[in-house]
């Protein structure tokens, strides 16, 4: 009997140690849940309220719904600070010196309602846009807050302000490619409904023709012209037939025909000698129905002269100029009269318009104080025709012709060692390019308001001569020759600023 009542309080004895030590791991085994409540914020199951807090908290409690962040030591927020807390309804960023807040800061914040942004200094730009176009469509209310800078934005209503407020699309040339050659002229001519580009090479005597490879997407060579001391590749398309116009400074120039059949240029015919000695530019116009090209000559026993193409070649119609040394000629035309502006070395730039009677043209007016003028080159804004001015040495101008003799100044950059300065136009964006051989490209675009160009991009050529403006395939190229260094391509591309 006594053995079987100590086997008895042995077994219970096992039993209720098992027991207490089966409570105690169930008590003290479980590792406690840590809490993701920051030390600088007062948390509840729902609410989190942080003063001074140096950063955004995260991790943070899933499910509030009550964040207030004010007076902080942050000035920015970083991108997604608040994906983690999709159950929000009421956030404060009041009073923490904000400039500005990240795009799509309150994505996936579906049940937001209450936003307190007041107290920041918000710098109202392209970065801001996005939040004056969120206060538009979204259902959560928002208090009035504030402009800080820019300048003629302070004290304004943020609520107030609308997309069209902002102008944050701009453009820049960015380097596409560059081409293992020096140059001198570059242009551009639409053929067989496709689009190239013909340069001249001065040092191989060549004119090589580039087209765009649509597969690619890219320039490659379709066919080149050799010669010797090539200087100006003018083509121009008469009737779908295309005709290049070669001007060499030794060996004479000549005209070239595309032969479609035998694929290759051929040459029909040479351009007398006797008046172009020495070709300095080319320049091709159509009036009414007659197609003519003219060559300014810089030699001083050239002659300046325009060819007409009489249906089977081009012969001489009139000599403008003789024994002036002339470096440039441009064609335009004001209130439909077609206009030609010759530079010399001589003297200053001279108009001449086209005769009706005699068709021919004749001299016009002498542009006034305009010495030392390389090149002249026009561009319009509506109505308005605008002259720039290229001197290698002081300021090159910007002029307003307002008909007749009467010409306005408009603005003047210096020049150093300036062969260019010549107007472009791309997508309703209006560009002045001024070349320099002795440092960077300056490129300036027309500012409107201002009515005058502004600095607008630098661009590392060395001795450019000219620049060409290709678009195709909804995209951009500009072409800038260089005498000295590589033929560059660069890209017209669009930029948003408030992406």
């Amino acid at each position: 009997m006594g053995n079987g009542r100590r086997c008895s309080r042995r077994i219970s004895y096992f039993f209720l140690t098992f027991f207490l030590l089966v409570l105690n791991n169930g008590i003290h085994g479980r590792k406690p849940v840590k809490s993701k409540c920051p030390t600088w914020c007062t948390c509840t199951k729902d609410n989190a309220l942080c003063e001074n807090a140096k950063s955004i908290p995260r991790p943070f409690l899933p499910d509030v719904i009550t964040l207030s962040l004010v007076r902080s030591e942050f000035t920015e927020i970083p991108e997604g600070s608040f994906l983690h807390v999709p159950s929000l309804q009421i956030m404060s960023l009041a009073n923490n010196n904000l400039q500005s807040i990240p795009k799509d800061v309150f994505k996936g914040l579906d049940s937001l309602r209450i936003v307190d942004l007041r107290g920041n200094s918000f710098h109202c730009d392209c970065k801001l846009k996005w939040l004056v176009e969120w206060l538009d469509r979204t259902n959560a209310t928002v208090e009035q807050i504030y402009c800080e800078s820019p300048p003629e934005y302070k004290g304004r209503k943020i609520n107030s302000l609308s997309a069209k407020d902002f102008d944050c699309i701009t453009t820049e040339f960015a380097a596409y490619k560059s081409l293992p050659f020096q140059s001198l002229s570059v242009d551009t001519f639409t053929y067989m409904n496709d689009e190239y580009v013909v340069i001249a090479q001065p040092f191989t005597g060549k004119c090589i023709f580039l087209e765009w490879d649509h597969v690619e997407m890219s320039f490659r060579n379709f066919d080149n012209i050799t010669g010797t001391s090539t200087v100006v590749c003018k083509p121009i398309v008469i009737e779908k037939q295309l005709y290049v116009i070669v001007a060499q400074l030794f060996g004479g120039s000549h005209i070239y025909k595309r032969d479609i059949f035998a694929n290759k240029f051929i040459k029909i015919q040479d351009i007398e000698i006797l008046k172009i000695r020495k070709p300095n530019d080319i320049e091709t116009f159509r009036i009414e129905d007659n197609w003519y090209f003219v060559v300014a000559d810089s030699s001083k026993a050239g002659f300046t002269t325009i060819y007409k193409w009489n249906g089977n070649g081009f012969y001489s119609h009139q000599s403008v100029h003789a024994w002036y040394r002339d470096t440039d000629v441009d064609y335009l035309e004001v209130a439909n009269k077609p206009h030609l502006i010759l530079s010399s070395s001589s003297q200053r730039p001279i108009i001449y318009q086209w005769n009706k009677k005699t068709n021919e043209f004749f001299k016009h007016i002498e542009i006034p104080d305009t010495e030392d003028v390389y090149a002249v080159k026009h561009f319009t804004i509506k109505d308005d025709v605008y002259l720039c001015l290229t001197r290698f040495i002081g300021d090159s101008r910007v002029i307003k012709w307002e008909g007749g003799s009467t010409f306005q100044d408009v603005q003047r950059m210096p020049s150093r060692g300036s062969m260019v300065f010549q107007p472009i136009e791309i997508n309703n964006h209006k560009y002045a390019i001024l070349g320099s051989d002795y440092s960077f490209t300056q490129v300036f675009h027309w500012d409107s308001e201002k009515g005058k160009f502004v600095k607008f991009q630098e661009l590392n050529i060395q001795a450019p001569r000219s620049f060409t403006h290709v678009s195709i395939d909804k995209r951009d190229f500009l072409f800038a020759s260089s005498f000295k260094g590589t033929t560059q391509i660069y890209e017209h591309v669009i930029i948003d600023l408030s992406a």
